[in-house]
């Protein structure tokens, strides 16, 4: 019978509260004397060592009279002695402990073999001095009674084997262990012996193995116990790693096959892993095509097993026989999906298609949930063998991030930024500027995969695939990124509320901000995280914001930080909650470290304007001592200046790297938009050259009929005609760009020369000398604007000027002329490759066939 126990009603009023913590109090004070009184004055006294002693000394006396533990110390402590005193040490010490060690416990045996392993590790001493000082004890103890003190000597002893040279391991363990593996020995000892063979097979010449180890390993595996020749079969594998293939088919098959057909099951599966394990070590044609075939087709047959009706079977019985056998056929499609890779090995990566990617299909879209888990895991080991194939993938990806089970999703996206970067540079789209248009279902899956994440309830899924696809500014392109996933991002951090998923999207924004080449995007999400996170009404979303800077300190320079977030931050130090401040305060000395000096010197003064302030106004106790602390570390900390230092050598040359990329994305942007307003002003152009040429052959064919109308037959008419061809053929050599100079083709690029900028244009000649010179008032680039090219802006026309003597001598046979293009004033600009101190002093020559090609060259411009 069971007592009665009888609770009564507990009153936790204020008063009966603290009678039971006295009550508690007086058990403690009960309990106390009890506690001191472990050790009695006599024992504390053989506890208690002279102090005067020397180390090596003391580790005598405690291993000759002290108590277990102490002994255990001092084993424990032998790679200490083997340092400080090793001679000593040696001729002392390791005697004592050899004698210990006969009658000592298991923990003092499980010590040392931990010791002795720790100085052949640490080389306290030569292998010749330790193979006489050490081994014949570990040798001693490999036999204890108790199989974990044995398997611990063991272990120390085959770490032993292989830095002992040959002649010692033959004499001192090889030539033992022919007794050691008789069977009248102790089946401890047969067991050593075992795991000893394996060591010993990679030791010694294939010669020397077949004559003496082979004997022996043949003897283990026909062993009466079965734990014997279960090791043994367990050893083969390192034994035919030793003697090679030829001998291994001939000497270790039979025993494996032999094994296969033992009565325990234990040595059944020994030998099948071991078999499987030796595959690599043969050659893999060695099936027939027949067997090939067999094999293939046995294995397409157990990836749909129990997904089809069998001929022959009513509906009742099928329906009984998947009732019972629902879960063994699961469990071979698992074991199918897991095994697949190796199916594309066996197959051959180029016959996928043909051969195995029905199968694949069909695993991808198994309705267990095991199965499309298996094969998710197993999908990245697919991609990489299909390498070039792998576009013919893609489907079973999207059906896979779209796939109702959450555990599914988790499986796949471990590997999502390897899966995705097969897909772009190892498909049939490799080079395409375009990335993923030929998959254009993917992003909708990757979108939809990140919702189903979020509304689940599994948030660590949803995490990891936020932090995944920090990947994809290598794989899409910017605008696809900013328009479905970027804005995404910042959604989350401001509605979810779960902090390590605010805190992966944050940083995956930064990440995608960091790889955003348009800074008018750029610009926008900065000043969103701002306004929305800096200075939102929730104290959440500032505390995240504070995350977020953290974020961009990490990936972006320190430039970037201190332009466009510095002030931000220390505008939290006014913030109304006290968590935030005190968080602001943790993160000080990071923004601190972001500053330069003198190029940053106004913003160190607004730093040290906020800590005084922090420091005389903050009313919050826990805040006013993480301030306090906060200083301490900020007077301690040194700023790089902008001159070289050594000591911050490494983080400036990151933190360079890291404005070099910047910057280039910048000229990335300001190229993109510089091509894209050529390619407009050239189609213009070509529009507008060809409807002046359709007019004027329009209207010199209406002219030339009127004419031979008119006056059929005269000679005015010819000359006309001729006067008109070469006025045409005059014009047509004002528009042949090779009457440019090859180092000034700029000009045909930017054929229009803005007057709004403060261009002019003359052209000035006297006789058969012409000059054409530009005059710039007002040339200036800005940052991040659209500065044209660097030659001449952009969109506009000017005026050219000819004289009357240029147009007087048309019709005459005139030598080349040389025209100059000179800047009367020019500026000091930032090129496209970031250096400062440029002149763009624009300044062309060219030669002229006939006069008459500036006066063709100027209508051109002009229209």
């Amino acid at each position: 019978m069971h007592p009665i126990i009888i609770f009564s009603k507990m009153d936790f009023s204020q008063s009966n509260l603290f009678g039971y913590i006295e009550d508690l109090q007086e058990l403690t004070i009960i309990e106390r004397p009890v506690r001191r009184s472990l050790k009695t004055p006599e024992e504390i006294e053989r506890l208690t060592v002279d102090e005067e002693l020397s180390d090596i000394e003391r580790a005598v006396y405690l291993l000759s009279s002290g108590q277990d533990i102490q002994g255990t110390s001092v084993v424990a402590n032998l790679p200490v002695l083997m340092r400080q005193n090793p001679a000593e040490t040696l001729r002392r010490v390791l005697p004592k402990i050899r004698e210990v060690l006969h009658v000592a416990g298991v923990e003092m045996q499980l010590t040392a073999a931990v010791s002795f392993l720790t100085v052949l590790q640490e080389e306290l001493v030569s292998i010749h001095t330790y193979s006489h000082s050490f081994l014949h004890i570990i040798l001693q103890n490999l036999e204890h009674r108790d199989a974990g003190v044995s398997n611990a000597w063991l272990e120390t002893l085959l770490a032993v084997i292989e830095a002992l040279p040959k002649e010692t391991v033959r004499h001192e363990i090889l030539n033992p262990l022919v007794s050691k593996a008789q069977l009248s020995q102790t089946l401890q000892s047969r067991l050593v012996s075992c795991k000893i063979m394996g060591k010993l097979a990679n030791k010694f010449e294939a010669r020397i193995v077949k004559r003496d180890i082979l004997p022996l390993v043949k003897s283990l595996c026909q062993d009466a116990e079965y734990e014997v020749r279960t090791c043994m079969c367990r050893q083969l594998e390192h034994i035919a790693q030793g003697i090679g293939a030829e001998l291994t088919k001939t000497v270790v098959l039979p025993e494996l096959v032999e094994l296969a057909r033992d009565e325990s099951s234990s040595v059944h599966l020994a030998a099948f892993e071991t078999l499987v394990n030796l595959l690599d070590m043969f050659d893999a044609g060695i099936f027939t095509p027949e067997q090939h075939l067999r094999f293939f087709e046995f294995y397409k047959k157990l990836s749909t097993l129990g997904l089809q009706q069998e001929n022959g079977q009513n509906d009742n019985q099928v329906q009984v026989q998947t009732l019972e056998q629902e879960n063994k056929y699961i469990l071979v499609r698992k074991n199918c999906a897991y095994n697949f890779p190796a199916m594309i090995v066996f197959v051959d990566p180029k016959n996928f298609h043909l051969e195995l990617y029905s199968i694949f299909f069909c695993l991808c879209h198994d309705p267990e949930v095991p199965v499309r888990y298996t094969m998710a895991l197993s999908f990245y080991e697919v991609a990489k063998l299909l390498n070039s194939g792998v576009y013919t993938i893609h489907k079973e990806l999207v059906t896979l991030l779209q796939d109702e089970s959450l555990e599914v999703l988790d499986a796949l996206i471990g590997n999502l930024p390897e899966i995705l970067e097969l897909m772009t540079n190892g498909g049939e789209n490799r080079g395409s500027e375009n990335k993923l248009l030929s998959i254009p279902d993917l992003i909708t899956a990757l979108t939809t995969a990140e919702q189903r994440a979020a509304t689940s309830l599994k948030w660590r899924t949803h995490e990891k695939l936020l932090q995944k696809y920090a990947c994809l500014p290598h794989i899409i392109s910017s605008d696809q990124i900013y328009y479905r996933f970027l804005h995404r991002m910042l959604t989350i951090i401001l509605t979810n509320n779960v902090l390590p998923v605010q805190k992966a999207a944050a940083r995956t924004l930064c990440v995608y901000l960091r790889y955003n080449p348009k800074q008018e995007q750029r610009h926008e999400v900065i000043q969103k995280l701002i306004e929305q996170l800096g200075q939102g009404k929730s104290y959440w979303n500032r505390l995240r914001f504070l995350d977020t800077c953290e974020f961009i300190m990490e990936l972006f320079s320190k430039s970037f930080f201190c332009k466009y977030f510095f002030l931000p931050v220390l505008e939290l130090t006014h913030d109304p909650v006290a968590n935030v401040r005190m968080k602001l305060c943790y993160l000080l000395p990071k923004v601190k470290s972001t500053l330069r000096i003198p190029t940053d010197k106004h913003l160190l003064q607004q730093l040290e304007l906020c800590i005084r302030k922090l420091l005389c106004q903050e009313k919050d106790k826990d805040v006013l001592t993480i301030v306090k602390r906060t200083v301490l570390e900020l007077d301690r900390m040194e700023i790089s200046v902008d001159a070289f230092q050594k000591r911050f050598y490494e983080n400036d040359l990151l933190d360079q790297e890291k404005d070099r990329q910047e910057h280039l994305l910048l000229e990335m942007e300001q190229l993109e938009k510089e091509k894209q307003q050529n390619e407009g002003r050239s189609t213009n152009i070509n529009n507008k050259i060809f409807e002046k040429k359709r007019r004027d052959s329009k209207t010199s064919s209406v002219l030339a009929k009127r004419i031979t109308l008119s006056v059929p037959g005269s000679s005015s008419a010819t000359s006309a005609g001729k006067e008109d061809k070469k006025s045409k053929l005059v014009r047509s050599q004002s528009f042949s760009t090779q009457a440019l100079h090859p180092k000034y083709n700029a000009l045909d690029k930017c054929p229009n020369i803005s007057s709004a900028t403060g261009y002019t244009c003359s052209v000035s000649g006297m006789g058969k000398n012409c000059m054409l010179s530009f005059t710039d008032d007002s040339f200036q680039t800005h940052s991040g604007g659209n500065s044209g090219n660097t030659a001449f802006p952009s969109s506009s026309s000017c005026n050219l000027y000819n004289s009357a003597d240029q147009k007087s001598s048309g019709n005459k046979e005139i030598q080349t002329r040389k025209v100059n293009l000179k800047s009367r004033k020019s500026n000091s600009l930032r090129s496209s490759d970031g250096k400062k101190g440029n002149q763009k002093v624009v300044e062309a020559a060219f030669w002229c066939d006939k006069v008459g090609a500036a006066e063709g060259l100027s209508n051109a411009w002009n229209e």
